[in-house]
């Protein structure tokens, strides 16, 4: 006799994978294929509505091989559906370090399209007492919204689509900014590199100034006043798309 655990782990190995795992014994098929179907028409709707844009790379028969692979194949870390399109993003590396035969910018396509599900879920807190919405964003130490993630990407990933599918990287990098604004509305928007490094520094800034921050910027032949005028007028842009909240709120 099996033990429960036994007869747990066959039915679960054939749901995932029914072409090379027996089913387990004294149960019906037809019944059994229901529980099939419905296991893996759950993950595939859900990697389907995650990612629209790669759904739309392949026919029907190639993305539900691609989905099942990822079925039979990935151990998920979680039991949330929410994270599923995080574990997909898992398989994809996985496959890309075998040396599986996926387009090159594959990768890279499901995290832009995962961004906006993790940005919209994601739960970091907003300390509005610490933060001075109006303060002076040059003399004072700007704060970066959590919400706001600069991305950087080897492919232009915004512009794939079933017609638009690159062969090879583009020369320079595609870089993104997604926001999640005080209205949660998720948007992306192109940036150059400029203001890239710009976001990069924010990020990683709690303890000085804009202008000195700017400064540290300042390219080899630039004139740092000028530099800064700029730098000033794309901060208070920033601060206007809820990307910067304000500056560091100085104790009483």
């Amino acid at each position: 006799m099996e033990s429960l655990s036994q007869q747990q782990a066959v039915f679960a190995g054939h749901l995932r994978d029914p072409r090379n795992n027996r089913a387990p014994e004294g149960i019906e098929d037809r019944r059994l294929a229901v529980y099939r179907e419905l296991f893996f028409n759950n993950i595939e709707g859900l990697l389907s509505a995650n990612f629209p844009v790669i759904r739309s790379l392949f026919d029907d028969p190639a993305w539900r091989e691609l989905a099942r692979d990822f079925y039979r194949e990935h151990r998920c870390q979680t039991p949330l559906f929410p994270e599923v399109a995080k574990e997909f993003l898992r398989y994809l590396e996985w496959r890309r370090d075998q040396g599986r035969d996926d387009p090159d910018f594959l990768l890279e396509l499901a995290h832009y399209e995962w961004v906006e599900l993790a940005l919209s879920l994601d739960d970091s807190v907003i300390d509005a007492n610490a933060i001075d919405a109006d303060g002076d964003l040059l003399e004072s130490i700007p704060v970066m919204s959590p919400h706001a993630w600069p991305l950087a990407y080897r492919y232009a990933v915004h512009r794939i689509g079933r017609d638009a599918q690159p062969q090879e990287a583009p020369p320079a990098p595609t870089f993104l900014l997604v926001v999640r604004d005080a209205g949660e509305q998720v948007r992306f928007k192109e940036i150059n590199d400029g203001v890239y490094q710009l976001l990069q520094a924010l990020a990683d800034n709690d303890e000085t100034s804009g202008r000195e921050l700017l400064s540290s910027l300042v390219p080899s032949g630039a004139d740092p006043d000028a530099f800064i005028n700029e730098g000033a007028a794309m901060l208070r842009q920033l601060r206007e798309r809820d990307v910067i909240l304000g500056t560091q709120r100085i104790p009483s």
